[in-house]
């Protein structure tokens, strides 16, 4: 059974999951929406349904690993991997630079999946999909749970589960900046 993206969006707001207030993204643009996919990826049948759905956008192209940039998509990235029952590698940030760590290699000619759990600029997304083509590898194609929407840093093919058009804008562009009100950052790029 697919997943619909009507049932997409119903788990991430039974789940509390779409919050509304004033966000500096992961990105370092502002949003009044945030997604915390983390919420969702808490009950773990959700989530392999979720991986599953994933696993089925792929479709029929051939995927020899999973990779996932930390922190947003470990959880999913590796249950993607278990549903299309491959190999998962994650990248984190060491000194502010993504890079694949704790002995994780790409074999030269293999094909790899990058899955993260929200996309809006995909510059996380970016960076592993450099990391995979400097070690040989080939990106097949990228998947996520949610869109936010706009445009993207990578043009690998994008297969996301929900496209969800939030609107997000350069701090300075930002009316609630502008108003004073406070920010909330609950995004992970400032990790490690």
């Amino acid at each position: 059974m697919t997943m619909t993206e009507e049932r997409v969006l119903t788990a991430l707001k039974e789940a509390g999951a779409i919050l509304h207030g004033h966000f500096q993204l992961t990105s370092g643009r502002h949003s009044d929406t945030y997604v915390q996919c983390a919420r969702v990826l808490e009950d773990p049948a959700l989530t392999t349904e979720l991986a599953v759905a994933m696993a089925e956008r792929v479709g029929d192209k051939k995927i020899d690993m999973v990779a996932a940039p930390a922190v947003g998509g470990i959880i999913i990235g590796f249950a993607v991997a278990q549903a299309l029952g491959v190999k998962f590698i994650f990248s984190e940030r060491q000194n502010g630079v993504m890079t694949f760590r704790r002995s994780f290699s790409i074999e030269p000619g293999q094909r790899v999946l990058v899955v993260e759990d929200v996309v809006t600029t995909g510059g996380s997304v970016a960076e592993v999909i450099d990391l995979v083509t400097v070690a040989g590898g080939d990106v097949v194609a990228v998947t996520s749970i949610i869109d936010r929407g706009g445009d993207k840093a990578f043009t690998a093919k994008f297969l996301p589960l929900l496209r969800l058009e939030v609107e997000s804008m350069e701090p300075v562009d930002c009316p609630q900046c502008a108003a004073g009100t406070p920010i909330d950052s609950p995004g992970s790029r400032r990790l490690g």
